[in-house]
This record gives C-alpha cells, structure tokens and sequence, in this order.
C-alpha cells in the first residue's frame, strides 16, 4: 500500500506546497482522497497517473474539493471513457455538482455523485472504505479508513509433506479453512495453517478537531494521516476554526495505539518549514513525520516489516 501526498497546505496553495489532496494506492486500486485546486496538476509532477474512478471528499470546503472542476476538464481532454465516482457527505450532492457541471461538454464519460453517511462502508472485496464522522465547522465532514480484511495464516508447506498430504489442489482447500481426507485419515486446517493475519489500516482525517470517532477508527492503524493546522501556541485559534495542533493530533494518535502519524493540512505560517510542528508531535509521539508534497510513504504488512 502506497499514499503519495498530493497537497498538504491548509486553505491556499503557497510556493512549495498546494493545498488538500493524496492518493492511495492498494495493490492494482487506486483512490484520490479529497481534490484541491491545481491537483490534476500535482498528478503529473509526481507521477501518480489518471487511472483511478474514485475521489473521496472528506466536505467540501473550497481547499478540498474545487480541483475536481480542472481534474475532470483535464481527463476529458484525455478522452477518458471510464467512469467516475466521487463520494461526499450526505447532504452534499448539490454544490458537488455545480462545480461537476462547470464546462459539462468536456467531459465526455459519466461522473456518478454518490453520498456516504458515517459507517455506510464501501466494499472493494479484500477492503473497505469507511467513512466515519469528524468534528469540523461549516458542514458534514468525514474521515476515511481504508481496512484490508484479514488475510490467510501461513501455509506449513514442510508439516503438510511430514503428514503425506500431496502437493496440489488439497493444500489450497486446506489452506482456505476445509479439511480434507488422505487415505482414510482425515487432516484440519489448523494442522498444517497458522493464525490468519491482520490487514493494513490506513486513515485520512481531513480537517477535523481531535475526537473520538477518530481514536476508534485509527485504533491500532498502520498509518494516521491527521491534519495539524496550527502549533500548540495556537491551540485556541485551531478550537475556533476546527482544527487541529500537532500536539493534539500527536495525542491522538498515542491514545488509538497506531504505528506512524503523518501530520498534513499545514497552515501557510509554517508552509516553509513545519519542523517545529513535526518536533511538536514528536514530544508525544515519536513515530511522526511533516508529510510535503510529493512524499511518498509505503505501508508494508506488519509480518513483512
């Protein structure tokens, strides 16, 4: 699993940052989440291709969601064919359009406009995508956790040879949880499988006061991409506008137990250098990083490192 910041500035686009946007990439799915001004742009810098039917809005606040006007315009000079879903808040749908509909003759595919409530889980087969509330002013807002199902235990391939359980269609069956007969003698799955294995979980914020609902779905995540709008200094400043510091997202992340905390949405007042913010989180949780645009950070099976 890969996620490549497309944007990371909070509010306007300043010289070396653009404002809201990421891509993750799971296995051969590839998912856009949130679409700023300028992100189609940021695509072709970082190379992160156009094949993809999904946008996930986090709201639709302008820094969030006017790049899917130029996005769209941009695929359809493309001659795309393909499909496009863009998942919003409830409630939604009608400014998501406008801006859908802007120069609607250049868009020769369909754009399907689909609202999520919290908990409404999209499935993709191995995975979910599930949106659950978030506390930000001025509307529905949504984070994302994407959530691999578990995977298979570990195939004893020498246990199944030691019990003279032939190589072939039996070990798959075996494999899948059903036991199976060789001559006479009946094996279990758990004989020759180990435990199955956790799948990745990756979460993505978007603007938000740290909250509950956040800890609950980030609880024991790979990776939490949490917005830090704002230092601790300004703590009152971030309350008023719903946002959050890096030291509150850093708390957040220590109490839901994840395993890195990437800090994004950075007010334009440290664009030019968060490190102070990323220190901030550190001093509570030191698996952090400032994420910038075009960074790119791999989540690996934790078995696999």
């Amino acid at each position: 699993m890969r996620i490549t910041f497309l944007g990371t500035a909070a509010a306007r686009p300043t010289v070396g940052r653009n404002v809201s946007s990421l891509m993750i990439q799971r296995e051969g799915d590839v998912m856009m989440f949130d679409c700023g001004e300028g992100t189609q742009r940021q695509m072709m810098r970082y190379g992160t291709g156009f094949s993809f039917s999904d946008i996930f809005f986090t709201h639709l606040h302008a820094d969030h969601f006017l790049g899917v006007i130029g996005l769209l315009r941009t695929l359809g000079l493309q001659a795309r064919e393909e499909p496009m879903d863009l998942w919003t808040p409830r409630g939604t749908t009608e400014l998501l359009r406008q801006a859908v509909e802007l120069g609607v003759e250049r868009v020769p595919f369909e754009v399907r406009i689909r609202e999520l409530a919290p908990g409404e889980a999209v499935s993709r087969g191995a995975y979910d995508v599930v949106p659950f509330r978030t506390q930000h002013r001025g509307g529905a807002s949504l984070g994302y956790a994407v959530v691999e199902h578990a995977r298979l235990g570990r195939f004893d391939a020498q246990r199944a040879r030691e019990l003279g359980i032939p190589e072939g269609p039996l070990w798959g069956r075996l494999h899948h949880g059903e036991a199976v007969e060789v001559d006479g003698r009946t094996f279990r799955a758990e004989e020759v499988v180990g435990p199955a294995r956790p799948g990745r979980r990756v979460v993505y914020t978007g603007d938000t006061r740290p909250c509950k609902t956040v800890v609950e779905h980030a609880r024991a995540a790979d990776l939490l991409i949490h917005e830090a709008t704002f230092a601790q200094d300004e703590a009152e400043r971030a309350q008023h506008t719903g946002h959050s510091t890096a030291r509150e997202a850093a708390e957040v992340a220590a109490e839901a137990g994840v395993l890195r905390l990437a800090l994004t949405h950075f007010s334009p007042r440290y664009a030019d250098d968060p490190r102070a913010l990323e220190r901030e989180a550190r001093g509570v949780f030191p698996e952090t990083v400032a994420a910038h645009d075009g960074l790119v950070l791999e989540v690996p099976y934790r078995s696999e490192g």
